[in-house]
């Protein structure tokens, strides 16, 4: 096996029913920053002001045009008493595709070396998006950046399109228990 032989690319799926997908990209974006790598974080369906925020929006200064951070979401969508208040269903697929559309244009000018898109895959089973622009998103990419897709229910169908694919399985949640998010751990 050769060991010093990569692809000028790579996409990269966080999904599953367990926590830890946008834990796993943030590492990802870590270590990319630590090498040096120019990192667009887009993220779709959180509006709430969670503490990934506060981190980039801290970090950004340091890394100046090596950081790149956009939020999109309007709240969940479809997601029973958890769905965000006053948000119509129109509301919700306008933000989504202004999200995909930054997406697109951050993965294709060049500038970043990767893009990760924070619950995309939350926003394509929602409905919010379509699966030719998951696709397309993925196949007409600049060549030498690197794509992270995080969120539940990766379509098993676009799976030949990622080099990496992890399933956050969860074994024990604590909200299964009554507890609610708590802030610092769930988000």
């Amino acid at each position: 096996m050769e060991t010093n032989k990569h692809k000028a690319s790579v996409v990269i799926v966080y999904t599953g029913e367990g926590k830890g997908k946008t834990s796993a990209s943030l590492g990802l974006l870590g270590r990319a920053l630590g090498n040096n790598l120019r990192v667009a974080f887009i993220q779709f369906v959180k509006a709430w002001d969670v503490s990934e925020h506060q981190f980039l929006r801290t970090i950004m200064p340091l890394y100046k045009n090596h950081l790149f951070f956009y939020k999109g979401g309007m709240g969940f969508y479809n997601a029973g008493k958890l769905s965000a208040l006053g948000v119509t269903e129109e509301q919700h697929k306008q933000a989504a595709e202004q999200t995909y559309q930054i997406a697109v244009e951050v993965s294709k000018n060049g500038k970043f070396d990767l893009v990760i898109c924070d619950e995309i895959n939350n926003a394509l089973h929602d409905g919010l998006i379509n699966i030719k622009e998951l696709k397309s998103l993925i196949s007409d990419r600049c060549p030498t950046t690197s794509l992270c897709l995080t969120g539940r229910n990766y379509p098993k169908t676009l799976l030949p399109l990622a080099d990496i694919a992890t399933d956050m399985t969860k074994l024990k949640h604590h909200y299964d228990d009554g507890y609610l998010a708590q802030k610092g751990i769930d988000y």
